[in-house]
């Protein structure tokens, strides 16, 4: 294993983050595919960040994880016309969000959206509690028109009787 791989792997088990000037705590909206992902600020404004090949195959992130950007050369990357605005430099895992959460370090707006998150959660479990087993929520089946339909005794019967009593 490479020296590279063994400090991130340590970095990753680390509860206690410290943010170096220069970096900000930012939430996934959404992967834009390969290593380009869709970030959001504590002010809600959105960019693209960079998400560098160290961490591939070894941490995956997913719509609303936490990320540390490291925004030195943001302005300089909008200037020179790059989409690419800033780098990922670390992924933020549950302990690591908890411990961050008690800081001041941790933006605000964040935290009423942990909150706002954990209510609609509950609640939405709450409804499932009350509602009715019989409703899964799920369209109905359809038939499967790829195979032939077998003949229906019954129905046969049916229309014998039918065809009886009309002679």
């Amino acid at each position: 294993m490479r020296g590279g791989r063994k400090n991130l792997k340590r970095a990753t088990e680390e509860k206690h983050v410290t943010l170096q000037e220069g970096q900000s705590i930012m939430q996934v909206v959404s992967l834009r595919g390969s290593n380009i992902i869709e970030v959001m600020d504590a002010c809600g404004n959105k960019s693209l960040a960079l998400f560098p090949a160290k961490f591939q195959k070894s941490v995956w992130i997913k719509r609303g994880s936490f990320v540390v950007v490291d925004e030195t050369g943001k302005e300089k990357a909008l200037e020179s016309g790059s989409k690419v605005a800033c780098l990922v430099s670390q992924v933020l895992f549950y302990e690591q969000v908890r411990e961050l959460q008690k800081t001041p370090e941790w933006p605000e707006s964040f935290k009423s959206a942990m909150l706002d998150e954990s209510n609609e959660t509950s609640a939405s479990k709450q409804e499932n509690e009350l509602g009715d087993s019989d409703d899964d929520g799920l369209p109905p089946l359809e038939a499967n028109t790829n195979r032939l339909r077998p003949f229906d005794l019954q129905s046969d019967g049916d229309s014998e009787s039918c065809s009886d009593t009309d002679d």
